[in-house]
């Protein structure tokens, strides 16, 4: 188990152990507005924690490939005329209600780890 010191300082990123299990729920909000490719997801849920969390690549990719798997998103290849082409994804609908299943089962778990802590 990691302790952490001054967290939520410039100095320290949040605890990857903390929001492992998430990852699936962080990539479908991103994608709930739209399209997306991976390093922009990247670094949507890096703003979005105030540059406190930046998923590992390896972390995402999985992540990515699992929720294709399982039917939540489906991805595209781009047609980039300038750099390389990209991969795009969107959420599907399967993708849209388990963002919201999980989302509601993480605002249940937050209560009781309230009440625990």
């Amino acid at each position: 188990m990691k302790i952490l010191y001054g967290w939520g300082s410039m100095n320290n990123k949040i605890s990857s152990d903390l929001l492992r299990g998430h990852s699936d729920t962080m990539i479908l909000k991103q994608l709930m507005n739209g399209d997306k490719y991976g390093y922009e997801i990247t670094r949507l849920i890096n703003s979005s924690s105030a540059v406190e969390y930046e998923p590992k690549e390896a972390t995402m990719y999985s992540s990515l490939k699992r929720l294709e798997n399982e039917g939540c998103i489906i991805s595209y290849w781009g047609d980039e005329s300038l750099g390389g082409r990209r991969k795009y994804y969107t959420i599907t609908e399967k993708g849209r209600l388990t963002y919201f299943e999980n989302k509601k089962n993480w605002e249940y778990v937050k209560t009781i780890l309230e009440q625990l802590l």
